[in-house]
């Protein structure tokens, strides 16, 4: 198969799709990789290391679409690709739908093939390519919150872990999953006190068993959030619902609650935000005030450590690159109920209900659709 790795374009979007040694496995099995240059720069991978590895450089965005079946990217298609996407090209990557019309639209128009990281899912209901970019977002979540809580960035002026006679800043995490689990774990470890919540008993239960002694777990309903917002330093919202948008937990009235310089680090923002007040922001502008509370929501957080998040993506897409490349998608997709799960939009049809039901679209059987490929 030709496989093509654009540089990401999205703002400060530093990520690569794939490292050099990704590309040395792909050619081992005889697949042809273009890569655009530069495209590994700003994860520290440099052209030289993807043509020892066997890489094709091409040197515009353009010749990369134009020549590759299977696009392998970081972040969504931004506008100015929307022209560049062939029909019946396959796009491996995150999408996020759920939390883009116009997104969604353009690729139907397009009639491209789109199997969305955050999608991908094991029998167990875990995500395995979201895992590592939330493990990232999560841990960032308490480093980037550290650093808007001082005085400088408009925060409340106080030190995470606290010291001797101080006390420490209270760390409100919402939702038990990866994100919420790896930032409650950082935010013990810098010595601030936790209250972690979840809606499901059983994984409290277990968190309650394996988190730090300073980390507390609390059921999830609107009551104890209204209280829990009032005494919280650092708010992080870490809600997921695979494929769909988040549900709105943290609402524009409860603003008036918090104390002034309070900062929320919204982590679901690429689905929507969890906090009604959030936006989008980037790393070049990655905070806004609204009632006196410091909102960070950069959608792309991983982008900010690069190669951490650039190796750690490709140890856990390859392995679906791989098949994808070997069988196509169709076969890939029909052999592996993982992969089949991550197509939302082909070949114009939505075969994802939570892309359908965010913007109220025609569903179509995702088997449907891969029936109608054998047919044909």
């Amino acid at each position: 198969m030709v496989i093509g790795v654009p540089k990401e374009i999205k703002n400060n979007e530093n990520r690569v799709a794939l490292t050099p040694a990704g590309v040395a496995e792909l050619r081992k099995a005889s697949h042809t990789v273009y890569v655009q240059v530069n495209a590994g720069e700003g994860s520290g991978f440099s052209d030289e290391e993807y043509i020892g590895a066997g890489a094709i450089m091409l040197p515009t965005i353009e010749e990369i679409y134009g020549i590759a079946e299977m696009i392998i990217k970081v972040k969504e298609p931004i506008a100015q690709e929307y022209p560049l996407i062939k029909e019946n090209q396959l796009l491996f990557t995150y999408f996020h739908f759920a939390s883009s019309e116009p997104l969604t639209h353009a690729m139907i128009e397009r009639g491209a093939v789109c199997l969305a990281y955050e999608t991908v899912e094991k029998t167990d209901r875990s995500l395995p390519l979201l895992v590592p970019m939330s493990e990232v977002a999560g841990r960032m979540a308490i480093q980037e919150g550290a650093k808007y809580l001082e005085k400088p960035s408009k925060g409340r002026g106080i030190l995470l872990g606290g010291v001797p006679g101080v006390k420490p800043a209270h760390v409100l995490v919402l939702g038990g999953g990866i994100v919420g689990a790896q930032s409650a774990r950082m935010a013990a470890g810098l010595g601030a006190h936790v209250t972690l919540m979840d809606v499901s008993l059983p994984r409290l239960r277990y968190l309650a068993d394996v988190m730090p002694a300073n980390v507390d777990t609390m059921m999830s309903n609107e009551y104890n959030i209204r209280e829990a917002v009032k005494h919280a330093d650092l708010i992080v919202g870490a809600v997921l619902i695979p494929g769909a948008k988040a549900p709105h937990l943290v609402t524009r009235d409860m603003l008036k609650l918090m104390r002034p310089g309070t900062v929320l680090v919204d982590v679901a923002v690429d689905q929507g935000g969890c906090i009604e007040t959030c936006r989008p922001t980037t790393h070049e502008d990655p905070t806004y005030i609204i009632d006196d509370v410091v909102h960070y929501c950069v959608a792309n957080m991983p982008g900010a450590v690069p190669y951490t998040s650039t190796v750690a993506l490709t140890n856990a897409t390859l392995p679906y690159v791989m098949q994808l490349a070997n069988k196509g998608w169709q076969q890939a997709c029909r052999d592996n109920a993982e992969l089949k799960v991550g197509l939302n939009v082909v070949e114009g049809k939505v075969v994802y209900k939570g892309v359908a039901d965010a913007w109220n679209l025609p569903l179509t059987a995702v088997n449907e659709v891969l029936q109608e490929e054998v047919l044909s």
